[in-house]
């Protein structure tokens, strides 16, 4: 009896688990895509076709190219929190969210935080995305603001806190990412480092006196 439940149980494991391969194959693929060729100029068709599969079976997966994207950087925000919630008890909210970021990413290929930092480019720079990022920045921040709060105890909808740290977490990511951009590079090791710099000037900028120019 109890084999026989098994069996069911492991086939629908193994399906979910090709489900989610393939999943990442049309992203990857869509991903790369878009950094060579061009958001706009890239179709669903050859993302299908770059992993052997039909324009058909990309739209099991995903609604459009936009979600593809949106998802890439979900899928990102996703395994932040994990990593986040992971961090030491002891660490302060900030500091934790900084390691959380260098653990994440330790363990991602450069490549994929290449693609997928070119992702965050697409969603704040094509017009076919501006509306759904918009509201997808609200969302984002709210996500991270529960993901601060079940860290610390601090319930984000009576207290502040997390929703503060949040929205300059997410202020100091994006303020990274349009230097690394701006500057041309695609040198994934710049885009960590532009991020690192300014987490470091955090301190300074909200709390001490700024002495003359920098940059």
């Amino acid at each position: 009896m109890s084999t026989t439940s098994a069996e069911p149980e492991e086939q629908l494991g193994l399906r979910e688990r090709k489900k989610a391969r393939m999943r990442e194959s049309l992203m990857e693929s869509a991903l790369r895509l878009f950094h060579e060729n061009g958001y706009q100029r890239t179709t669903t068709e050859e993302i299908a076709s770059c992993v052997g599969v039909s324009q058909r079976t990309f739209f099991r997966y995903f609604g459009s190219k936009e979600d593809v994207v949106l998802e890439a950087v979900e899928d990102l925000d996703e395994q932040l929190f994990a990593a986040l919630l992971a961090r030491p008890a002891e660490e302060p909210p900030f500091t934790a969210l900084r390691n959380a970021m260098l653990d994440h990413w330790a363990y991602l290929e450069r490549e994929m935080l290449h693609l997928r930092g070119s992702a965050m480019g697409l969603v704040s720079e094509s017009p076919e995305l501006i509306e759904v990022n918009m509201r997808y920045c609200h969302r984002r921040q709210e996500r991270l603001a529960r993901a601060l709060g079940e860290r610390t105890g601090a319930d984000p909808v009576t207290d502040p806190r997390p929703g503060v740290l949040a929205s300059v977490f997410l202020s100091v990511l994006n303020s990274g990412h349009q230097a690394w951009c701006a500057s041309g590079s695609s040198d994934v090791e710049k885009l960590v480092q532009a991020f690192l710099d300014r987490f470091d000037l955090v301190p300074e900028v909200v709390g001490g006196r700024w002495e003359g120019p920098r940059g």
